[in-house]
């Protein structure tokens, strides 16, 4: 609602215009709370839905399946690398009416054989509102790299998924609809990925010294939470294989289950 208000004010839009809304998302968490935005009053043409490599709900809205049979990817966007989207589970829920048995048949099909399909009705719901496309890594560094060239704007790996798919939307469907995108996170979180999109090298690099090197290139002012961590002292030391965290979760209570 802020973005939308801020468009009219700003002569961007005629209050009552319609937008699109433009998500980086896995959960499913950010744009389900724009849909119910919309059903609150807010004027969407479009959702459109940001996948990163994991694009389990990019090919949902595409077929009305939702399968877990795939590949697990970890990204450059570790926000996104999501294959069960638990948010979604409400938008189906909203979608069928209210109908929890329904959906929990739907949840209890995926449970049991890896994959639902909802049923006509609801695609058809579905395609009247939200469109799904996915970003690979190489199309997320080159949308990092091209942005901060051509408009001195940084984005970091989960805004560049939405800003990719976003031009993706544009191309396949002519829809030139004022879009509003969720950029989600400072670029100096996920300095090393940013600063090798934008063509530096973090080899034998810390990750402080990836935020320095980014800062040099981009100049925007470093978080103070980020330049904090310089002089914080180190509080956690420990670590653990995954097959070890049993152990280590019950040493750490003390032994106690």
């Amino acid at each position: 609602f802020y973005s939308y208000f801020t468009l009219v004010r700003e002569g961007k839009l005629a209050l009552g215009d319609k937008v699109n809304i433009v998500v980086p998302t896995g959960n499913f968490g950010n744009i389900l709370a724009a849909y119910y935005g919309m059903k609150m009053g807010l004027p969407v043409r479009k959702f459109i839905c940001a996948s990163n490599k994991n694009k389990v709900l990019t090919d949902f809205f595409l077929t009305g399946c939702y399968s877990l049979d795939r590949t697990f990817y970890t990204t450059m966007s570790p926000s996104m690398d999501i294959l069960i989207s638990s948010n979604l589970e409400r938008l189906l829920c909203d979608l069928c009416a209210g109908d929890s048995d329904k959906v929990k048949k739907l949840y209890t099909e995926l449970k049991q054989s890896g994959s639902f399909q909802v049923d006509e009705e609801t695609k058809t719901k579905m395609d009247g509102l939200f469109y799904g496309g996915f970003c690979d890594e190489e199309q997320t560094a080159e949308t990092i790299r091209r942005v901060f060239e051509e408009k001195n704007y940084c984005l970091d790996p989960h805004s560049a998924v939405a800003y990719h798919v976003l031009e993706q939307y544009r191309e396949q469907t002519g829809d030139g609809t004022p879009a509003i995108v969720a950029s989600t996170a400072n670029p100096y979180k996920f300095s090393d990925s940013v600063l090798t999109a934008l063509g530096g090298s973090t080899q034998g690099k810390t990750g402080l010294q990836c935020v320095e090197l980014l800062h040099e290139r981009i100049g925007l002012p470093v978080p103070e939470a980020i330049t904090r961590l310089k002089t914080s002292p180190v509080r956690f030391t420990a670590s653990c294989e995954a097959a070890e965290m049993k152990d280590a979760v019950l040493q750490f209570l003390g032994g106690k289950a």
